[in-house]
């Protein structure tokens, strides 16, 4: 068995079989490592820099959702906090620069709603504790209409059945002196 799953991987490589699983990463942090205190409340609250790849073959739009689950406390989490929602990115884009401004989002990006009832990114605030920022990359097999500013419950809503792939990228921090 184990010398025809090695044979079928051999020709799969060689004829471009195996599609690249989709993966999303920054410059600003490492995976499960702290968010650096210029993305967050305490710095300059700008956006950290996203990249990605692997989006599969068609795919139509791109979802970035931001959230803690860890809110308001990570020793008894009551809620998930939603800090940045983006639908229909183009799927020719690689990822968002640091500190990306609402007039140089990719043409065609919606901008939903955080918890602050606002559109834009939120970077991370914690009243106590370490916690867990999500940073979620959703590929779709169609472009979400009708959204104007839409809640992170709406967009997922809207995005139900037509994920094709999806990426995470989880980053932590905790305020200075707690």
């Amino acid at each position: 068995m184990a010398m025809k799953n090695t044979v079928f991987l051999l020709i799969a490589l060689l004829t471009g079989g195996l599609a690249m699983a989709m993966e999303l990463s920054s410059t600003a942090f490492d995976p499960d490592a702290a968010i650096p205190r210029r993305y967050t409340c305490e710095g300059g609250d700008d956006s950290p820099p996203l990249h990605w790849q692997g989006v599969p073959a068609g795919a139509r739009s791109l979802v970035l959702i931001v959230d803690d689950p860890d809110a308001p406390d990570p020793s008894a989490p009551k809620m998930t906090w939603v800090h940045w929602v983006l639908a229909n990115l183009p799927v020719d884009a690689a990822g968002l620069q640091e500190g990306i401004s609402p007039t140089a989002l990719p043409t065609g990006t919606v901008e939903g709603l955080n918890d602050w009832k606002r559109t834009g990114y939120g970077g991370p605030c914690p009243p106590i504790g370490r916690h867990r920022y999500f940073h979620k990359l959703y590929a779709l097999d169609t472009v979400l209409d009708g959204l104007k500013h839409p809640t992170k419950a709406q967009v997922e809503a809207a995005m139900k059945g037509h994920v094709l792939a999806h990426a995470e990228l989880v980053g932590t921090y905790e305020k200075a002196g707690r």
